[in-house]
């Protein structure tokens, strides 16, 4: 796993060992970043469910001025700072490790791009969507990037949230709403 583009382009980033996790493969990471790049210029992010990290720390080699990143498996939390580490942005990282609940609480202004890579069909993206609504954490022209099987299908509007984009990439779905 590596970053695609930007300033910390061919960076190559620490995974997991195994197939308990699903990092977000280069040919998704690449369309999800094609489709959101209008809104990375000096964004805040949110890597919701970070893995590897390897989403927001994309998002910052692009362009983004601050990311907050959140999961709340010990591991993925020190991959997480590993990786940002590697990738000298620091500066711009803050990691929360628990529930999403507790990440979202903790995030301190709004965001532009919204990264959510729940574990599949484990029914947590809509309640993330509602905690995100409730918390009034997305920017008035931010957008939240959704990934899921394809088979969790996602409906039109989530928590007033609408969807604009839905591109499926195999057996992944990525689904834009503002």
């Amino acid at each position: 796993m590596r970053i695609i583009a930007g300033t910390m382009k061919g960076r190559k980033l620490n995974t997991f060992k195994g197939n308990d996790v699903r990092p977000t493969g280069d040919k998704v990471k690449e369309a999800i970043f094609s489709m959101i790049d209008a809104y990375l210029e000096n964004s805040v992010v949110i890597d919701l469910f970070s893995g590897t990290g390897s989403l927001g720390l994309e998002a910052i080699s692009r362009g983004a001025s601050m990311c907050y990143f959140g999961d709340n498996r010990p591991e993925s939390v020190r991959l997480t700072k590993s990786n940002i580490g590697i990738c000298k942005a620091e500066a711009q990282s803050r990691v929360t490790a628990g529930s999403y609940e507790k990440t979202l609480s903790n995030i301190p202004e709004k965001a532009d791009v919204i990264l959510l890579d729940p574990p599949f069909e484990k029914g947590l993206m809509e309640s993330c969507f509602e905690m995100i609504r409730k918390l009034d954490l997305l920017s008035e022209d931010g957008i939240i990037v959704a990934e899921h099987g394809a088979r969790e299908i996602l409906p039109d509007t989530v928590s007033d949230f609408q969807k604009i984009k839905e591109r499926k990439y195999g057996t992944i779905l990525v689904s834009l709403y503002s």
